[in-house]
């Protein structure tokens, strides 16, 4: 806007119809007086402003103005009918003029000096405007910088100050920190400790899952440099983020060599203690099936039999479990893959479920129509798992639906039963060893082993598995194997 500062009132609106008319926005004010207060008030570009006025004149206005802060650079265009001396126009500039304009006014002239300093006026601020956002921008930056450097600080010193080998790495991959741990096991802080040469390369591991965003967790054998002998490590790798955007990875090897033994003398333990079970348990079993023959005619006796039947059936399965789990351990978990008809096996096993749980409706959709390449004996222990928990877990609803499908490639099935369910937090550690869900745990019988065998049997067919379920509603487990034989 520019201020035109005038005592006699046609001056101004002259002036003004002439800048109003070339779309300049206009204020006016009729002495010094009212200009210092409107120039206090509002935003100028420019002033325009009469040297002979009663009260202050130009010379003492343009001087108040440039004692303002905010007005101090404001252009003056001053307007005269005389006094153009050299003393005179001197006294102008020095006030804080930039230029003269004499009366009467040529308006071509007065348009030209306008726009050239409103041109430069419009300039002058966007210039200011740029400097302020830069300012703002450099502080922002210093301050983002601190914080960083004060997070890294933070982050090394807990890293320096745990027990395990610690590491952060750049999002292009490279070492950017390593503790004082990371020595004892490699050369250079800028490479990764060599690994056991049966194991994966770590490196390549790490990268694929920096490329991959995703966190790694994978055990791998160690050895101190000074040392001898390999002790397994567990190596987690997590990304670091800032403002939900991944700034660099944190990692840690922990050793994991003694609770890797404790877990295997505690399979060699179950692998003995189940061998050496199921031979009497075999005994038990013929004595007790002695019994029932011989008490035939003995109703008095006979419920008492067939409840010991059902106990050494129920202890059977559990010693079959833990050498399943003993064997799945060690690796020597036997499978005698070949052709079978899938739809054969299923109806086989639905028949005898039927018979021992004839309260049960079991509804039947779907075929494979197909043979299917594995362990007949496996996949049906499988089956057998999902329907027995779908029946266990369910104890007021009697209905459990089994779904069997094939596409090109692939047999699909599928266990649905409408009892109580299982919470979604739960339901990723179903399939671990040993695993129970908490709601589960207090009212049903079982140690956590049928679904990481199946698990097993699964995975050992090349296949997947899962679990949807709905505290209350009921849950659906299901895998998906190939139906054909898969080339190595």
């Amino acid at each position: 806007m520019i201020l035109i500062v005038d005592d006699k009132p046609e001056n101004i609106y002259s002036l003004k119809a002439l800048l109003t008319l070339h779309s300049f926005p206009v204020d006016t004010a009729l002495s010094g007086e009212e200009a210092l207060k409107k120039i206090l008030a509002h935003n100028y570009a420019l002033i325009i402003l009469d040297v002979q006025m009663p009260g202050m004149d130009g010379f003492e206005v343009a001087e108040s103005i440039s004692g303002y802060s905010k007005s101090k650079d404001i252009p003056i265009i001053f307007l005269t009918a005389a006094n153009t001396d050299k003393k005179y126009i001197t006294r102008g500039y020095s006030s804080g003029g930039v230029d003269y304009i004499t009366k009467p006014i040529d308006p071509d002239i007065l348009l030209l000096k306008v726009k050239t300093l409103y041109r430069l006026y419009e300039q002058s601020r966007k210039l200011n405007e740029m400097h302020d956002n830069l300012v703002v921008e450099v502080e922002y930056r210093k301050k983002a910088e601190r914080e960083t450097s004060e997070k890294a600080a933070e982050l090394r010193s807990i890293l320096e100050s745990i027990p395990q080998i610690a590491f952060t790495i750049r999002t292009d991959g490279t070492l950017e920190f390593t503790n004082h741990r990371w020595l004892e096991y490699s050369t250079s802080p800028g490479h990764f400790p060599p690994v056991h040469p049966e194991d994966i390369d770590i490196q390549e591991e790490v990268i694929k899952a920096i490329a991959l965003q995703k966190p790694v967790e994978l055990e791998t054998r160690l050895k101190r440099i000074a040392g001898t002998d390999y002790r397994y490590h567990l190596l987690r790798l997590v990304p670091v983020l800032e403002n939900d955007t991944i700034v660099k990875w944190a990692g840690t090897f922990t050793d994991i060599e003694d609770q890797k033994q404790a877990s295997r003398r505690k399979d060699e333990f179950l692998s003995i203690a189940s061998h050496e079970l199921k031979t009497p348990l075999t005994s038990i079993k013929a004595y007790i099936q002695l019994l029932e023959r011989e008490s035939k005619d003995n109703s008095q006796y006979k419920p008492y039999v067939d409840r010991a039947l059902t106990q050494v059936s129920k202890l059977n399965s559990l010693i079959t479990d833990l050498l399943d789990i003993s064997k799945i351990q060690s690796g020597k978990l036997e499978f005698n893959k070949k052709e079978f008809d899938f739809d054969a096996m299923l109806k086989s096993q639905l028949e005898m479920t039927k018979q021992n749980h004839p309260d049960y409706h079991l509804d039947h959709h779907g075929t494979t129509e197909t043979l299917v390449y594995g362990d007949e004996i496996r996949l049906e222990q499988v089956i057998t798992n999902f329907i027995s928990n779908a029946i266990k877990y369910s104890p007021k609803e009697k209905k459990i639906v089994i779904e069997t499908r094939a596409d090109d490639q692939h047999v699909h099935f599928a266990v649905t039963d409408f009892g109580i369910g299982i919470p979604k937090d739960e339901q990723k550690n179903l399939f671990r060893k040993f695993y129970r869900a908490q709601g589960a745990a207090p009212h049903f019988q079982g140690m956590g082993l049928g679904l990481y065998i199946c698990s097993e049997i699964i995975q050992r067919h090349d296949g997947s598995f899962g679990v949807n379920s709905e505290p209350g509603k009921g849950s659906t487990f299901h895998f998906t194997i190939p139906f054909k034989k898969q080339l190595s």
